[in-house]
């Protein structure tokens, strides 16, 4: 167990009962699976489960582990056939929970699912809790709280490279620098507490500790470039982690419908000559560069009497608020108009690409004033010029130009960036009090703090409220 001993709720971390839940999504489908893990597993199993003729003819009547056996779900007390399955026993350690595992595959239906879930819960199992088995592994020591949090990042991963950053994470990659950062801070603290017990030592030379000779100038500077090295790539991370919601706004009949549909590469939006035709958010997520962009179409913004109008107008504002990046369209073939100047004044200050769409048409609109310090680009969501270049727009304007290096560590995680920012913010304190002579027992206290933040993230030092936290996000089966 990684050191949540302390904690003292019996009910979400207690490990000598049996869970159980539902691996699979609900509905139809080829197979669903119904997934135990505890103590009582393989009686669980056995007790619901009935082998087919040939398992029951065989050397070996029992469950073997890690094979698959054919056989048929029963209710115990009459023998009623509920589903035709394949079930498998695995014995602890070698698990995802590093506790004995069953697995019931049934066909892929809401009943037989539903009804073998129920029989075995009648059997002496738990209904498991969001992100349960996860958590297990985790209390158990097979994983690590950064390695448990990327299963989540895996499972909702929308890119190829927001799920490469997270199987990196799941392996290990990042929680391996954090330990040698934290090993090294650990390091440093026991020098400096030496030199609590012999204050004759001086702190700024050499210093002998009980793990050895250090040089702690160099040793706290390493350090620090390692946490800087880290965070370094942070906010790319979180881009890729987290996506980015890019608003489509302009007055009505510039073409923001047409917009979506051309990056999308088909048809999501209803597109007419009407104005007003959008009086409500559309929503797709499209893949530039790896970077997941959910694009929002909206309601053109202008003014109107009509109560339909001003509900979509009040929706595509509201969209704005939480926009990461906005796509300010322009009809690049009229004058600009009232509408266009008044968005222009309410989007200064905010990470905006101005699009002038219409560009296979003569070009009226003189937009060099139009949020002059947004990166303008000019396209045609008729004929799709230009999109090439909107599409690399959007990806440098989160991106920074920035290209990620897939083999190192990528913190993605707004909790592992915020822990990781404090370490550093002890770590450089440390640093200045250690050149400016600061009493030894406050350096101590720098590398401390330091050394608590980074352990926050590989869950050395966590609590019950974190950890509810982030495994309350799982789905349940996971």
């Amino acid at each position: 167990m990684v050191g949540i001993s302390r904690i003292a709720s019996p009910n979400m971390y207690a490990l000598d009962d049996t869970i159980a839940a539902i691996a699979t999504p609900i509905g139809e489908g080829g197979i669903g699976i119904v997934r135990l893990s505890g103590p009582q597993s393989a009686s669980i199993l056995r007790r619901v489960f009935s082998p087919g003729r040939e398992a029951r003819a065989g050397r070996d009547a029992r469950l073997e582990s890690r094979r698959l056996t054919y056989g048929h779900v029963v209710v115990p007390e009459n023998g009623e056939t509920v589903d035709e399955v394949l079930a498998v026993f695995m014995a602890a350690p070698r698990t995802y929970t590093r506790e004995d595992v069953a697995e019931i595959h049934c066909h892929g239906g809401v009943v037989p699912l539903r009804r073998t879930l129920e029989l075995v819960l009648r059997s002496g199992a738990r209904l498991a809790r969001p992100g349960e088995f996860t958590l297990r592994a985790f209390l158990n020591g097979r994983t690590d709280l950064a390695q448990a949090e990327a299963v989540l990042d895996v499972v909702r991963a929308r890119t190829e490279a927001s799920a490469r950053i997270a199987v990196g994470q799941l392996e290990g990659r990042m929680s391996e620098p954090i330990r040698q950062a934290r090993s090294a801070l650990l390091h440093c603290l026991a020098s400096l507490e030496a030199t609590l017990d012999f204050p004759d030592e001086d702190v700024n030379a050499s210093s002998q500790g009980a793990t050895g000779s250090l040089n702690l100038p160099d040793a706290l500077h390493q350090t620090a470039q390692l946490l800087g090295d880290l965070l370094s790539q942070a906010d790319q991370g979180l881009v890729y982690r987290q996506g980015v919601r890019a608003v489509i706004v302009g007055r009505p009949n510039v073409g923001k419908s047409s917009l979506l549909n051309a990056l999308l590469r088909y048809d999501r939006a209803i597109v007419t000559p009407l104005p007003g035709t959008t009086r409500d958010t559309v929503e797709e997520t499209l893949d530039l560069s790896g970077v997941p962009f959910c694009l929002v179409d909206t309601a053109g913004i202008a003014e109107s009497h009509n109560p339909l109008d001003q509900l979509g107008i009040e929706r595509s504002r509201s969209a704005l608020i939480n926009a990461d990046l906005v796509l300010f369209v322009v009809d690049g073939s009229e004058p600009l108009t009232a509408e266009d100047r008044a968005l222009d004044e309410e989007l200064r200050n905010r990470s905006v690409l101005v699009v002038v769409n219409k560009a296979d048409l003569l070009q009226l609109a003189d937009c060099a004033n139009i949020v002059p310090d947004a990166v303008h680009v000019s396209v045609s969501a008729l004929t799709g010029s230009g999109l090439t270049d909107l599409e690399q727009a959007m990806t440098d304007a989160v991106l920074a130009g920035q290209v990620l290096v897939s083999d190192r560590a990528v913190v993605s995680n707004p909790r592992h960036k915020e822990a990781l920012s404090r370490a550093l913010a002890r770590l450089s304190a440390a640093i200045e009090g250690l050149s400016s002579g600061v009493p030894v027992d406050l350096l101590a206290s720098d590398l401390r703090q330091a050394a608590g933040a980074l352990g926050e993230i590989t869950g050395e030092s966590v609590d019950e409220d974190l950890l509810s936290t982030i495994f309350g996000d799982f789905c349940i089966g996971k």
